[in-house]
């Protein structure tokens, strides 16, 4: 029997339509590449989106072209959210930090029609475009007085063609599971691959997002959206922003400790969303500035970490200077990015800080929508008692069954499940700790050693900057850890004081049997540790407890 609830296809148009129509007064502040700061509404971006979208009619992009983004966090890049995928098009995000050659390869590889950017990126636009046969044209987010010198054929002012477009636009209805927008992952190995999202996924990840045991985000919030719109749809926070009417606060490509807090001040932000690397920024600057700073105006509460797990030292450092609740999620662009989010439950309330603390550095519990799973090396599901090691797979709607264009052959297993790379525990709760990537993992003695807890629980020291964990072959333990350190330039610290912080801390016998002090870690253009590298600069390494 067939139900009688009328069919309309949830697509990305309906939410910037419901936002215009119902929280069309609701600000949104962008800051430009030129430093000036731009004040517009949901109403005026919508209106926008619709000019963006006669654009690309008059461009001819057809259903399913892919058109492309090189640029920051800005109203203009929101835009383009809306106007591409609304108009039946796919949104390209491709992240502009990545080296020009893996820029170059993306775009070839997804055929990307037009590439819009900001013209911080002149110089990258200019290197790639004559390696980029498919591109028909590129488009500088700026008025044509901003326009940069750029020799590329068929170069265009954004907001000239904006103002030549009309506002009159009707947004086109097709099936919800046509391709909305397409990411590439930043794996340090191999080349890039593409995750293709839907129009369905994206709404019903949206959904999850607003829900109070998702982000719970409202029309009540006023959101820092510090995650690049170039990292997996920012989270999903723009279509979760315009679904519940939240204020959005654009910081374009500031996003130094000085901005953030500024932005932050200014805003009346209640909401924020970064990586780890972006929050260490923030208190390097509050903790260099204290004497002039003064944050009991601030109306930060919740903060929400990912893309790498949150150290502790981030987590009490919120609480200690906002009284703000940080959330950690866990996610990758397989999976819309949170698949799990770090709400307590009922039973956690009250809990002194110190454990609350502990639940906090976990990376959550699964949303609706996702289900997690860890096994063992024969495909066995392992027990959640928050003590076994697994790896971690998932499965849902808004979860990858493929890349795009067949990559890396079957994304799947043969039950159905994602393997997401992770090594991770499930506790009874639900919560998930990731202890390590698998090509990460240290196995020291038959037992599995975390460099994740052990990199989170160095941060907290007041000289280490940042901290990573690598595997050194051992001769009777087969690996130890060696913590590589890069030390704050106002602190000193030799190895024995971090061995010694560290002792209570930690698992005994995980205890690193060496630090080395470094000027800089080598990074990915999403910000994580590039430990493939650490392991060749330290392959040669001999530890001292592995001494003839």
């Amino acid at each position: 029997m067939h139900a009688l609830m009328q069919q309309r296809p949830l697509l990305i148009s309906g939410l910037i339509e419901h936002a215009a129509t119902y929280h069309g007064d609701r600000e949104i502040v962008s800051c430009q590449v030129d430093g000036s700061i731009l004040r517009s509404d949901w109403r005026q971006l919508h209106a926008r989106a619709k000019r963006l979208a006669n654009v690309l009619t008059g461009f001819g992009v057809q259903a399913g072209d892919r058109v492309a983004t090189l640029a920051w966090n800005t109203h203009r890049h929101v835009e383009l959210y809306f106007g591409v995928s609304g108009m039946g098009a796919v949104l390209h995000t491709v992240n502009p930090r990545l080296f020009a050659e893996q820029i170059v390869y993306i775009l070839n590889h997804a055929e990307s029609r037009y590439v819009f950017f900001d013209t911080t990126f002149t110089d990258l636009v200019a290197k790639i475009a004559p390696q980029c046969p498919h591109i028909k044209g590129f488009v500088a987010l700026c008025s044509r007085a901003q326009m940069p010198a750029l020799n590329v054929a068929r170069l265009y002012s954004y907001e000239d063609l904006l103002d030549g477009a009309s506002a009159e636009y009707a947004w086109p209805v097709f099936e919800e599971t046509r391709a909305s927008s397409l990411c590439y992952t930043s794996g340090t190995t191999g080349n890039p691959k593409g995750v293709l999202y839907s129009h369905r996924s994206t709404v019903l990840h949206t959904f999850a997002a607003c829900a109070a045991d998702g982000l719970g985000l409202s029309a009540n919030d006023s959101v820092l959206l510090v995650v690049p719109l170039f990292h997996v749809n920012a989270w999903g926070v723009p279509y979760a922003a315009a679904m519940c009417g939240a204020k959005l606060v654009l910081p374009g490509p500031g996003v130094g400790g000085e901005s953030i807090f500024r932005l932050l001040r200014d805003e009346a932000c209640n909401f924020s969303l970064g990586v780890p690397t972006v929050w260490l920024g923030l208190f390097d600057y509050i903790e260099g500035s204290a004497a002039k700073l003064d944050v009991s105006t601030m109306r930060l509460k919740r903060v929400v970490v990912g893309g790498s797990a949150a150290p502790r030292a981030i987590i009490e450092k919120f609480e200690k200077h906002f009284g703000a609740f940080v959330i950690q999620v866990w996610g990758m662009s397989e999976t819309s990015s949170p698949a799990t989010i770090g709400n307590l439950l009922p039973k956690h309330a009250g809990l002194p800080l110190e454990r609350r603390f502990d639940l906090q550095v976990l990376q959550g519990r699964a949303i609706y929508g996702v289900e997690i799973e860890i096994f063992d090396a024969d495909g066995s599901p392992l027990p959640h008692d928050g003590k076994v090691f697994g790896e971690l797979k998932v499965r849902g709607p808004w979860v990858a069954g493929g890349y795009y264009r067949g990559d890396d052959g079957a994304a799947l297993d043969d039950t159905g499940w994602f393997p997401t790379g992770d090594v991770a525990t499930i506790d009874r709760d639900g919560f998930v700790r990731i202890t390590d990537r698998s090509k990460d993992v240290i196995k020291s003695g038959g037992e599995w050693i975390s460099s994740i807890d052990l990199e989170n629980a160095a941060v907290g020291h007041e000289a280490v900057q940042e901290a990573a964990v690598i595997g050194i072959a051992h001769r009777r333990w087969q690996e130890r850890p060696l913590l590589v350190v890069v030390k704050r330039p106002d602190k000193e610290a030799a190895p024995a004081d971090i061995l010694a912080y560290l002792q209570d801390k930690i698992t005994k016998w995980w205890l690193p049997d060496d630090v080395v002090f470094v000027d800089a870690l080598p990074h990915t253009a999403t910000g994580k540790v590039q430990k493939l590298e650490l392991r060749e600069r330290f392959k040669g390494y001999r530890l001292p407890t592995d001494q003839s």
